[in-house]
């Protein structure tokens, strides 16, 4: 999912009362028993979002967007916002509403559900499934794949890297790399990458068909989408594959979706229950097979085939609040020349 330049997040809070309303499971926001603003896109959850309006009992009308804009929304609205439930596409959206004292804290019970690493520092916030970071690459065209991101800026693959800067899990992973190694060996790190001339695409599916048909050597984008291509299409009809970095390495990542119950409404309740909902069995196993994400709560486990299992993977160790400085990252890119 895309997300704002530099230069449209300084417009973002002037904007963000133009932002549509949408009312997702069939009434209005103001007739609803809960509002939920989504970062998750409408086609990947809307189905979950349908059962879970069975199962909290009440009315919910849902309004979809970008994460990081329906959080700057949350801020100008403050205390008048509609929002009861913000269901984000990341934990830098979260943890930025987080900073600013907007969400509720969570009953511990709840938090629980989660292992401390995929929920806030401040518990006002959970994850309800992860991605991670991976790289894929063409088997006919190399026969060593990089074990580190910092490997990409050596001159061996000027040209042959395809990647997405305007991509949010993108931009979460240079923050990450921000949060890790410092602003400025991450400013270096896109210097170098620049300097290779990687070739820029719309989105991480384009990324992994650009792979494929030899376009480009290796892509950076999320686990899921190759795992959703090998569901549609057959491994043996897909031609790229895909390496998990090891060694608590940048490029590796491991993001949530997860949400916070937005502080000072009477949806409070509902939106409990909605969190719940989100880590029950129900709506953990659908994270699982429906959108090929590491479920991470309700003793679920991913079925997919060949997908490492979450603890097994060597992702770097970081507070997945700490994501929320975008707007830093956003320039540096913008520095850089990449956006």
């Amino acid at each position: 999912m895309r997300r704002p330049s530099v230069r449209r997040l300084t417009a973002l809070f002037a904007a963000a009362l133009l932002i549509p309303a949408v009312a997702g499971c069939g009434v209005d926001e103001d007739d609803a028993g809960l509002v939920i603003y989504s970062g998750r896109n409408e086609k990947l959850v809307k189905p979950l979002l349908d059962e879970l309006e069975k199962a909290v009992g009440t009315t919910v009308a849902v309004r979809y967007g970008e994460s990081a804009e329906l959080a700057a929304q949350i801020q100008e609205e403050g205390a008048k916002t509609k929002a009861g439930l913000f269901f984000s596409q990341d934990a830098g959206a979260l943890g930025a509403l987080s900073t600013k004292g907007l969400l509720e804290k969570l009953p511990q019970e709840s938090l629980d559900k989660v292992d401390p690493a995929f929920r806030g520092g401040a518990g006002d916030w959970v994850g309800t499934s992860g991605r991670v970071r991976v790289l894929a690459y063409n088997p006919g065209q190399v026969t060593k794949v990089p074990d580190s991101v910092h490997d990409l800026v050596k001159p061996e693959w000027k040209g042959k890297i395809g990647y997405v800067p305007t991509n949010a899990s993108f931009q979460a992973f240079v923050t990450g790399m921000r949060v890790l190694e410092g602003d400025d060996a991450a400013r270096a790190w896109l210097g170098g990458l620049k300097a290779n001339e990687p070739k820029v695409y719309d989105n991480n599916l384009k990324v992994l068909e650009g792979v494929g048909k030899g376009e480009v050597s290796l892509g950076l984008v999320n686990h899921y989408y190759w795992y959703e291509q090998v569901a549609e299409k057959g491994e043996a009809k897909v031609k790229s594959k895909i390496h998990f970095l090891p060694g608590g390495d940048p490029g590796a990542l491991v993001n949530v979706a997860g949400v916070g119950l937005v502080k000072g409404g009477s949806q409070t309740p509902a939106a409990q229950k909605a969190v719940d909902f989100l880590l029950s069995e129900k709506a953990q196993k659908y994270f699982a097979d429906d959108t090929k994400e590491y479920p991470l709560a309700a003793g679920v486990t991913s079925t997919v085939k060949n997908l490492p299992p979450l603890a097994s993977l060597d992702a770097p160790k970081i507070d997945l609040g700490k994501l929320e400085s975008l707007q830093e990252t956003l320039k540096m890119l913008q520095d850089a020349g990449m956006v």
